[in-house]
Formats: structure tokens, C-alpha cells, sequence
């Protein structure tokens, strides 16, 4: 790792402690110590909209139907579903530990769904949940990219969707948390064209702080049916946006299908 890495990569690590693991690799000994990736300290607002007929920019059209007519999988069924090695030609899919319990609470709100991504957990609170680290043939390439799958009971799933929507829109120009080191800012959201597949998603890049170096991250979110995939990936190297093969997403959502 460069310097500015290393040193970039100690101020994601404070407000991504759990998804900030593949950008170093699971056996780095650089690696940052995890300290805050969890449940978002303020709840995702309490009403559960519906898909929109007329999507944001950066998402993709819903799938016509009732985004809930497929039943929640179970843990063991996300692990059998999640990508694997033999998936992905030309990838290696390794374990990733889940997030510990405290994360990054916003000041702003409406910025909850993105914080709760942030921590590895989105809302409404998943019934079951898969991580994985994903890296290219070379294992020391960067970045490297984390997917976590989330199964959702009833409208849960597209509920998730919809309020990271509303989220995008609401802290485009940024907003600020608080975490069990302090303080992170993050300078903006904007939203970024989607990968075509499952039944909905959305695309945006996050650009946090560190002492005036931005930091840019970004996720990808696609649902298939009441499961959640969330890719993400940042770079820690400079304000290049990085990233997320879309052979990784497609491959996960015709695995969930």
C-alpha cells in the first residue's frame, strides 16, 4: 500500500469497518483494525413505499408484479446462493467476516439507508445475511469488491431499495456521521447507471472525506425478489470513481433466480 492508502484507508475503515476488509484483502498486515460497522444507530423511516412507476436516475425499472411474492431464503439458502469462485471466470470469491454490532449513525435522518448500508446492514433489518470478498486473478489487485446478500420478508427487499432512492436525492451534497472513533464526512451522493438485472436496482457513489482527500465508494443494490444484493467498492488510491465489474452483478442475479 501507498501512504495515502494506508492513510485513507484508516478513515474508511472507521465508518466501514466491515466492507473496508476487501479493499485491503483478509490476510493484509496492513489491514486497518475493524472499529465500527453495524446496525445504524437511527432507524430507517417507518413507512414501506412502494416501487416507483418512474424510476430515480441511476436505478433500473422495476419488475412488473408483487415484489414479494418470493419467499425470504434462509441462511443456509443465501450461502448456497451467494457468488462462489466457480461462478465468476477470471475472479476469486473468498469468506469475509459479518459487520459487528455498532456503526455510523447520520446526523441527517433522511441519510439513514445509506449509513445502514454503510454499516453492512440495510433496513428494514434483514432475516438472514451472506458476505463475501471478491478479487481479479491477480489477488493483489485493487480495489477488490465486497457483496453481501440480505433476505427480506413481505415488501422488505423493495422497501430497501426505494429509501436508499430517497436517501440519494436527500443527502446529494452530503452529510455527516458519527461513529465510535468520531466523526466522518462524506461530501456527496449522486447517483450512477445501474447494471441491468434481478428485478430492481439502483447505482450510486459515495464520496467521504479524510482530512481534504475524497474517497470515493460505490454500491451497486439489486434485488431479486425478497433478496438484496449489495456490491461495493472503493478506491483508496485517488478520486478516480472505481469500479464494480458488471459480470459479478449479472452473475449473482441469475444465481438468485
Amino acid at each position: 500500500m501507498t501512504r495515502r492508502t494506508e492513510r485513507t484507508a484508516r478513515a474508511v475503515a472507521a465508518a466501514l469497518a466491515a466492507v473496508v476488509l476487501a479493499a485491503c484483502g483478509p490476510d493484509d498486515p496492513k489491514k486497518p483494525t475493524s472499529t465500527g460497522s453495524g446496525t445504524s444507530g437511527s432507524p430507517a423511516p417507518n413507512p414501506a413505499p412502494t416501487a416507483p412507476a418512474t424510476p430515480a436516475p441511476g436505478t433500473s425499472a422495476p419488475a412488473a408484479g408483487n415484489p414479494g411474492t418470493r419467499r425470504p431464503l434462509t441462511a443456509a439458502e443465501l450461502d448456497r446462493a451467494i457468488l462462489a469462485t466457480a461462478d465468476v471466470p477470471g475472479y476469486t470469491v473468498g469468506p469475509m467476516d459479518p459487520p459487528p454490532a455498532q456503526g455510523e449513525t447520520p446526523a441527517k435522518e433522511a441519510c439513514a439507508p445509506l449509513t445502514s448500508l454503510l454499516n453492512g446492514k440495510p433496513e428494514p433489518a434483514a432475516q438472514a445475511s451472506a458476505y463475501r470478498q471478491i478479487t481479479g486473478a491477480n489477488p493483489e489487485s485493487r480495489p477488490a469488491v465486497s457483496v453481501f446478500l440480505t433476505t427480506h420478508g413481505d415488501q422488505g427487499a423493495a422497501t430497501v431499495l426505494n429509501r436508499l432512492r430517497a436517501a440519494v436525492t436527500a443527502c446529494r451534497d452530503g452529510f455527516t456521521t458519527t461513529g465510535p472513533t468520531g466523526p466522518s464526512t462524506y461530501r456527496s451522493v449522486r447517483a450512477l447507471p445501474p447494471v441491468k438485472a434481478g428485478d430492481d436496482g439502483l447505482a450510486y457513489q459515495l464520496t467521504a472525506d479524510f482530512e481534504g482527500d475524497p474517497v470515493p465508494l460505490v454500491f451497486h443494490v439489486v434485488r431479486s425478489g425478497a433478496t438484496v444484493a449489495t456490491f461495493y467498492t472503493a478506491n483508496l488510491e485517488g478520486p478516480k470513481t472505481p469500479e464494480v465489474p458488471a459480470a459479478l452483478i449479472t452473475a449473482q442475479a441469475a444465481k438468485l433466480r
